[in-house]
């Protein structure tokens, strides 16, 4: 008797929210799932490769952390430059409702530019960033407008607070 199908459909394993049930099982019989990735892209797997962590994104993170190490962005001792742990959390608060930030972010419509995502994401947003400079953060200069060149900054703690939509001090 075969095992009992349990519905994934709408669990997140990493980048990935899973939409339903694949049309084709896999040769071994097992059941496939159709999966979205926070880049946009797709996949499928079956379920037992989404359980065991072997499958988190259509394939857009391998690219990134090969990009990271390629760009110096990375280290096994160092952890994620403070550049990237900015892209990073930009990307998280926006796309992941389970982020803590994501209610002020993603939560009321706040979306990162197509050109900061997915596959060369974090290489493009570096090229029209720069490197984070120190004592400084990522800044949207309008609060209430999106994360995309033209109304991104890195600032000082200061001028954030000055720019935060309940602020009374004008940046």
């Amino acid at each position: 008797m075969a095992n009992p199908i349990i519905d994934m459909t709408g669990q997140r394993f990493g980048r990935l929210v899973v939409t339903g049930l694949a049309p084709k099982r896999s040769s071994s019989g097992q059941a496939r799932w159709l999966a979205v990735c926070d880049c946009g892209g797709s996949t499928e797997a079956d379920g037992g490769a989404f359980r065991r962590g072997g499958v988190q994104s259509c394939g857009c993170l391998r690219g990134e952390v090969t990009a990271l190490r390629w760009h110096g962005h990375a280290s096994r001792l160092h952890g994620p430059s403070p550049t990237h742990t900015s892209w990073r959390g930009m990307i998280e608060r926006t796309t992941n409702p389970k982020h803590k930030d994501w209610p002020s972010y993603g939560g009321r419509g706040t979306t990162v530019t197509e050109r900061w995502r997915g596959t060369g994401g974090f290489e493009r947003f570096l090229a029209d960033m720069s490197e984070r400079p120190e004592d400084m953060t990522l800044d949207r200069i309008d609060p209430d407008g999106n994360y995309e060149p033209g109304n991104v900054r890195w600032a000082t703690p200061k001028q954030q607070r000055a720019n935060r939509r309940d602020s009374k001090v004008a940046a």
